[in-house]
């Protein structure tokens, strides 16, 4: 029987930590949820995860880290994993039932015949019921390009090791070569999106978003488009949760709003030049 585990590596999530765990944690054997020194409630969510979940989640605090012990930190956790199978699921990313159950049912379907699975997600921007447009996705694996990345990975390919400082930051093998490099035909794309929170605030704690390497850049001010009419948002948002887990559901405030609405034409002009120069 083929193991998952997940990788979890926080910092001030409280916004979205309750629902990421949530949403994957049946489907995998066991998440490492480390904490790189929260302030906000993260670590309230944590302690409901573990009387909830108990044994399925091993908690740790590392302390805080540079991006290049970020790197370091995500390393141990490889080392760490027996599994035959790992996923990295960041404390801002939530995905639906059919979602995490389709990529958990292709990887014990072709755990020996894969390398890695190619996911894409929706970037949520503004607020839930928004996302960025696909041109402003800066990642390209095999013929895909714009918000996707690679989630699940096979611990038995040789030698996989991480390097480079967070933000460069790549999973290669015992060739130096990229996960993302290695041959396509061990490699799947799966065409069920999560949500990403990435350009979200993740906690009301706003003054430590600093702290969190790359944190502050990805915060951003743009009118997205909307989802449509039916969208099924994934359900953790609909079950019932603590009450130090903050609400989803909140829309966009009139200042974000016009502030966004100021900046969203000149980028979207931005990324139209870079398509027409690149060919994408």
């Amino acid at each position: 029987m083929t193991k998952i585990w997940a990788h979890t590596l926080v910092c001030n999530e409280e916004n979205y930590l309750w629902y990421s765990v949530s949403s994957v944690i049946d489907y995998v054997d066991k998440i490492l949820l480390w904490d790189t020194g929260s302030t906000d409630n993260t670590l309230k969510i944590v302690d409901e995860l573990r009387k909830k979940y108990g044994r399925k989640i091993e908690f740790k605090e590392v302390g805080e880290v540079d991006p290049n012990r970020f790197t370091q930190i995500r390393q141990k956790m490889l080392d760490q994993t027996i599994s035959e199978w790992f996923l990295i699921i960041d404390g801002d990313e939530v995905w639906s039932k059919e979602s995490i159950k389709k990529l958990t049912g292709l990887i014990k379907g072709n755990r020996d015949t894969l390398d890695s699975i190619v996911s894409p997600n929706y970037n949520i921007i503004g607020d839930i019921y928004h996302y960025q447009e696909e041109k402003a996705g800066g990642y390209q694996i095999d013929n895909h390009r714009g918000h996707v990345n690679i989630r699940a990975i096979n611990r038995c390919i040789p030698g996989l090791y991480f390097a480079k400082p967070h933000g460069q930051q790549g999973l290669f093998n015992k060739d130096n070569v990229l996960i993302q490099d290695l041959s396509k035909d061990r490699r799947k794309f799966l065409d069920y999106p999560y949500l990403h929170f990435t350009n979200m605030p993740r906690s009301t704690n706003g003054e430590n978003d600093a702290k969190v390497p790359k944190r502050a850049e990805k915060l951003k001010l743009e009118i997205g488009k909307r989802f449509p009419k039916g969208f099924v948002y994934p359900e953790v948002f609909y079950q019932p949760s603590p009450l130090c887990v903050p609400s989803p559901w909140k829309k966009m405030s009139k200042q974000t709003y016009l502030a966004s609405l100021l900046l969203t034409i000149p980028r979207k002009i931005k990324r139209r030049i870079f398509k027409s120069r690149s060919g994408y």
